[in-house]
């Protein structure tokens, strides 16, 4: 059988203004010579090549910048390559970024009708899939409302439901699901999964790697813009969670990593984990203290820095999110460089793999911030059982917890 999606050494270039040296004020940037540079070439995507069958599901990681949601927009016909060809043999449905697809100034009745009408389908076609369409986005209420005054969370309900109910053969979703809520978020990859058993051809672009697990038949790594793995899931995962080159268990050199995002007037340099004996380890025992090291540097004085640092397991599920204001802890001001440390005393997770990501954010005022620094998988480090009952094997939930048991005679 013919594949319906066949991809030969795709390469993207984008021409971005050469880098400025550090920050600047206004003063210096209009009397330098900043604006008269050459613009440098930045490849998002280089010599990318996979196949895929009919009914087949692709889970596509990476860490932000990596150029997955590039791949994504030439998938869709959004973007051209720069070089290399492929071939489509089937309609495609996408869900990209919030607001791709939809006319603000129309309802959401109209901008059910125009996906439709873009996706080549007729109108009583749409007609035959509308009340589900609306049932599964759950926006009844709203559909004769400009799509500009609906919220992420229902723009994403209503883009997603569009998507998969228009009878698409291809279907390409992007981490915008984030945006919904988790019971939506559940319904999503229950439909993903229907449809993939149906014949429809899946790829699913998520930092979410329990989903990917979940739904997907093969997995593809992106790294810097190139395929660095593709195959089986579980395998692909396991590389993408694993300790990065170059590093030592129990440290990372973070000026090293291009694969982050933010404005970078905070930036995050390096990062260490160390034992109640400051010993730097890439390995704890269960009920060790973990000590988390960050160094982080600013050219100019910034207020109000925020820090966050997730711990997720290897299957993707965050274990713990910890904002530093939630400690009463937080930076008034940051200038030059900066070391801090968190410790967690006591730490009960089941033995495996874990990962740290750490983001540098701006104060948050009315859920708004701006995010200055972030990186994923930024560091790993394994948990071992080496307590009493050494035939720990059970693994039922996320934590290990020994509570006080007790005896009442009533």
């Amino acid at each position: 059988m013919k594949p319906v999606i066949e991809i030969e050494s795709i390469s993207k270039k984008f021409l971005i203004p050469a880098s400025s040296q550090g920050y600047q004020t206004l003063r210096e940037s209009l009397t330098s010579l900043d604006f008269l540079r050459k613009k440098r070439e930045f490849w998002a995507l280089r010599d990318i090549s996979f196949s895929m069958e009919q009914g087949e599901t692709m889970g596509v990681i990476g860490n932000n910048g990596a150029g997955k949601t590039t791949l994504l927009k030439i998938l869709s016909r959004i973007t051209k390559p720069t070089s290399g060809k492929g071939r489509i043999n089937a309609r495609v449905a996408s869900l990209l970024e919030v607001g791709t697809g939809f006319h603000p100034e129309l309802t959401g009745r109209e901008n059910i009708y125009l996906n439709g009408v873009i996706l080549g389908l007729k109108k009583r076609e749409i007609d035959r899939h509308f009340d589900e369409i609306v049932e599964f986005a759950g926006v009844k209420e709203f559909l004769n409302t400009p799509i500009k005054h609906y919220s992420t969370g229902m723009w994403a309900r209503l883009a997603f439901s569009v998507a998969a109910h228009l009878d698409p053969e291809i279907l390409l979703v992007d981490e915008v699901l984030s945006v919904g809520d988790a019971e939506f978020q559940k319904k999503s990859l229950v439909k993903m999964n229907d449809l993939s058993k149906n014949g429809r051809t899946v790829i699913f672009v998520s930092h979410n790697l329990a989903a990917v697990r979940q739904l997907c038949s093969r997995c593809m790594l992106i790294s810097q813009g190139e395929i660095t793995s593709i195959g089986n899931v579980n395998d692909v995962i396991t590389e993408y969670t694993s300790f990065r080159d170059g590093d030592s268990p129990g440290t990372t050199d973070l000026t090293l990593i291009s694969e982050r995002k933010g404005s970078g007037i905070v930036r995050l340099t390096r990062i260490e984990l160390r034992n109640s004996d400051e010993q730097v380890k890439g390995t704890f025992l269960m009920r060790d203290d973990l000590h988390i090291h960050l160094w982080l540097e600013a050219p100019v004085k910034v207020r109000n820095v925020k820090i966050v640092v997730d711990i997720l397991n290897s299957f993707g599920e965050t274990i713990t999110s910890m904002f530093d204001s939630d400690s009463g802890f937080g930076l008034i001001e940051v200038e030059g460089s900066e070391h801090i440390s968190i410790t967690i005393n006591d730490i009960r997770f089941y033995p495996g793999k874990y990962n740290i990501s750490v983001s540098v954010i701006s104060q948050i005022l009315n859920h708004k911030y701006e995010s200055f620094d972030e990186i994923e998988n930024a560091i790993t480090f394994d948990v071992e059982n080496q307590l009493v009952n050494r035939n720990l094997t059970r693994r039922t939930g996320l934590l290990f917890l020994t509570p006080d048991w007790q005896i009442h005679k009533d």
